[in-house]
This record gives structure tokens, C-alpha cells and sequence, in this order.
């Protein structure tokens, strides 16, 4: 049952990322930690070691079509780089709760925006 899960999982991530660039963090972390019973911070790591493959192929994909600014790109990922560094360090020393309840809040401010802005459009 746990395979079939994790594959089911990892099968929604990549079916969103691919269709509109997001996906990965928004379903991977809420289902590791309440349907696999990982801590928050275990399934914040996860996550981010399961959507390296899924960037890759992603990334390699819209650069055939010549959808990538590469500068863009590489000064986005060396930011990226640095902000994972410093807000991994930041996140094992938060209680659990809170880094839930931040990742709970993160979720809901996603959500607002993404509806804000198809109303607008």
C-alpha cells in the first residue's frame, strides 16, 4: 500500500508540475506527512530531493521548445541555492508545530494568490 501511495503521489506531482510549473511541494509535503506519517521537516526535505528529477526534466523539456531566459534562469537558481542553504538551518531549529503552521499559512497565502490573480485575468 505505501508504494502504490508514494506512486500515486509522485504520479499528481509531476501531472501539476508539468501542466502549469507547480505542484511538487504543495502535494508532495502535505501527503508525506499525513498520509505516510513523516515529520514536517522530514517531508519538507523529501520533497525537495523528489522534485530535483522532475526540474530536470522540466527545465530540459522548455529549453528544447526556447522557453528559458538562461540568465534568468541561472541567477534565479544560484538565489534558489542560497536560500535553501540558509532557510534548511532556519527550519531544524523551529519547533515542529510552528513549521507546520508556517507551511499551512505558505499554503493558504498560494492558494489566495492563485485565485487573486485568475479573477483578475
Amino acid at each position: 500500500m505505501t508504494v502504490a501511495f508514494v506512486v500515486l503521489i509522485a504520479l499528481a506531482g509531476g501531472a501539476l508540475a508539468g501542466l502549469f510549473g507547480v505542484g511538487g511541494g504543495i502535494i508532495f509535503v502535505p501527503a508525506l506527512a499525513l498520509g505516510l506519517g513523516l515529520s514536517q521537516l522530514h517531508a519538507e526535505a523529501t520533497s525537495l530531493l523528489a522534485i530535483i528529477p522532475t526540474a530536470a526534466v522540466g527545465s530540459w523539456r522548455q529549453v528544447r521548445y526556447g522557453n528559458v531566459a538562461l540568465r534568468t534562469a541561472v541567477v534565479v537558481g544560484i538565489g534558489s541555492f542560497l536560500g535553501v542553504q540558509g532557510c534548511a538551518i532556519v527550519a531544524t531549529q523551529l519547533p515542529e508545530h510552528l513549521l507546520r503552521r508556517l507551511f499551512g499559512a505558505f499554503l493558504l497565502v498560494t492558494a489566495a494568490h492563485l485565485v487573486w490573480r485568475t479573477r483578475r485575468a
